[in-house]
């Protein structure tokens, strides 16, 4: 049992991004302790499978078809939710796209694309179910950001850039909502194995190049969404995974000019292995 189970006895978790990937991996890890999942996503098709999936390991499931970067389309969904659930305890932001491309070369329809849903869709959550937080007077909003802000490679400018807003999403939140015994924690991992790049715009060879990390990261959301959830659960506001994140955190914090040549060469070397096994 989660430490959130004995901490929000009522057990009523929001979740975007729910169909697959790191929503599903925590929607999983919830259910086998009997929570209430709101599951929204909007690949209506995939989400239905995946809720049945996750009704059958002992969770009482509520779907929602939602995009993230609508805010009309939210604010129903989050009513809905709240109406339905009778409250929230966990929101979990995690909807998110994976893209790149050069800065300049990346259309701004494309950033516009990207800030909808990591940015605003974030922004969104936290802005539809606060209020409702604030008159229980509890819950906990984890949002998910990425190690890519703090990285920042080159080439990632539209996804680094919502990433980080993320976390300054998050920081200003913590700061605001303490006093309404309301938590937050920013999550900040690596690649795992996701579909993330299967939205990419940037063309088919990010997506190989991006596919390609992904494999080579040796994490899965399961294993993922344990440790996000434990460590949640003690409330730590950064939850930055796995080591060799938490080591490049501390070098941008006491060396940011030379993380930033290190950080281009090692890219650039990683870009080049990946496009010879991409061919």
């Amino acid at each position: 049992m989660y430490a959130f189970s004995e901490q929000y006895p009522a057990k009523r978790a929001f979740i975007t991004g729910a169909a697959s990937g790191l929503g599903k991996a925590f929607a999983t890890e919830l259910a086998g302790d009997g929570w209430t999942i709101g599951m929204a996503d909007n690949n209506t098709i995939e989400l239905q499978e995946s809720a049945r999936q996750i009704k059958e390991l002992g969770a009482n499931v509520l779907i929602y078809q939602l995009d993230v970067s609508d805010k009309d389309q939210y604010k129903l969904v989050s009513e809905q939710f709240l109406a339905d659930a009778g409250g929230i305890d966990l929101l979990f932001n995690n909807a998110g796209v994976g893209d790149g491309g050069a800065f300049e070369e990346y259309s701004l329809e494309n950033y516009e694309w990207m800030v909808g849903i990591n940015q605003m869709g974030v922004v969104y959550g936290c802005y539809y179910f606060i209020p409702a937080m604030k008159k229980q007077q509890s819950g906990h909003i984890l949002n998910t950001a990425s190690a890519a802000a703090i990285s920042c490679a080159p080439t990632m400018g539209a996804y680094n850039m919502t990433k980080a807003a993320v976390v300054a999403i998050s920081e200003t939140l913590y700061s605001e909502l303490m006093d309404h015994h309301i938590h937050v924690s920013c999550i900040q991992p690596t690649y795992f194995k996701t579909n993330i790049s299967r939205s990419a715009r940037g063309g088919a060879m990010i997506q190989k190049i991006t596919q390609r990390f992904i494999e080579k990261s040796g994490l899965d959301a399961k294993e993922v969404s344990q440790e996000i959830l434990i460590r949640a659960g003690k409330k730590e506001l950064y939850i930055i995974m796995p080591k060799q994140a938490y080591k490049m955190w501390l070098y941008k914090r006491f060396a940011p000019t030379k993380f930033r040549t290190i950080i281009k060469e090692q890219f650039m070397t990683a870009m080049k292995k990946a496009l010879r096994h991409s061919k």
